[in-house]
């Protein structure tokens, strides 16, 4: 491959909340010479770690992530589409004057759209769905991209098991200090508030004050009823969000982005059976080797 085919290519793992991009980005990373671009919207501000779901330094693995709690959301508020653009574009330009390849990881197409996009003008994103049938599909930089997707109601049924973990291991607390310290949602910083799971426990902790989870978090039956309308509108809002994510990548799709669709819904139906070892196995067959083939032959395509 030559230097400026090399300095042109970037790596996209797309897919819905909870399928596992972070995972398969790292051992893409460990497997080409590579660094992470992250392109999650809620990831690139500090605070929140365990809510947002961001990868701890031990799970990295020593890969250089970018973009990654980069953003202190009392300065920057919200991160526009064009200064993530910005921010995205100098990254990619580095790692690429390192010889190594960028790999975007994350959620929102919106970002992806903003680096990867050769339309500088290109619309803002709305609620409306067909805001992207609007958009050029001219591509600036050559593009391999990956979606990991997972059937629906399978993932939904992952995404709640997850959320339960997540809430029990330091969410919960962590989203206490949070209520602590801006003591409403609309004094929180733009940007980070909109977190799946900030809104939703807003009420609880208005009503109970910031305790936390072992300070009988569970006791008296109005305190235990808020705390489960505010878990399952969390996990609603978050299986809401991870259909319009699938829908939003599809559409892309179908406006001539070549994007290479790996199935693991399997992967996660021997997850939710507690079946590390077949989950695993299943992993490396569907997700896995076929990422690592497709990224193989990116690179070497000149």
């Amino acid at each position: 491959m030559t230097a400026t085919k090399e300095m042109n290519k970037i790596v996209v793992i797309m897919g819905s909340t909870g399928v596992g991009k972070s995972k398969l980005s790292i051992e893409l990373a460990t497997s080409f010479p590579s660094e992470i671009i992250n392109c999650d919207k809620m990831q690139v501000y500090t605070g929140l770690d365990v809510t947002t779901n961001k990868l701890t330094p031990r799970e990295q693995l020593g890969v250089a992530h970018h973009l990654l709690a980069h953003f202190d959301p009392a300065v920057s508020g919200e991160v526009s589409n064009a200064n993530f653009r910005i921010a995205a574009t100098s990254t990619a330009s580095q790692i690429h004057s390192r010889r190594r390849i960028p790999i975007a990881v994350g959620g929102s197409t919106s970002f992806i759209h903003a680096l990867v996009s050769a339309d500088h003008d290109s619309p803002v994103e709305t609620t409306n769905p067909d805001w992207i049938l609007s958009i050029s599909p001219s591509l600036r930089y050559d593009c391999c991209f990956i979606w990991v997707d997972v059937a629906l109601p399978v993932l939904f049924d992952y995404l709640g098991v997850r959320l339960d973990d997540m809430i029990n291991g330091g969410m919960f607390d962590e989203l206490a200090d949070f209520y602590n310290q801006y003591e409403t949602y609309t004094s929180a910083p733009e940007g980070l508030r909109k977190s799946i799971g900030v809104p939703e426990f807003e009420d609880y902790f208005r009503r109970f004050g910031s305790v936390s989870q072992g300070d009988e978090v569970l006791t008296g039956d109005e305190r235990k009823s808020m705390f489960e309308e505010a878990r399952k509108a969390t996990k609603d809002n978050t299986c809401e969000l991870a259909k319009m994510q699938v829908e939003k990548i599809k559409r892309l799709k179908g406006i001539g982005w070549d994007i290479r669709r790996l199935d693991a819904t399997e992967v996660f139906k021997a997850m939710l059976a507690s079946d590390n070892k077949r989950a695993l196995e299943l992993w490396n067959k569907d997700v896995a080797e076929p990422a690592m083939e497709i990224v193989e032959a990116f690179l070497k395509d000149e």
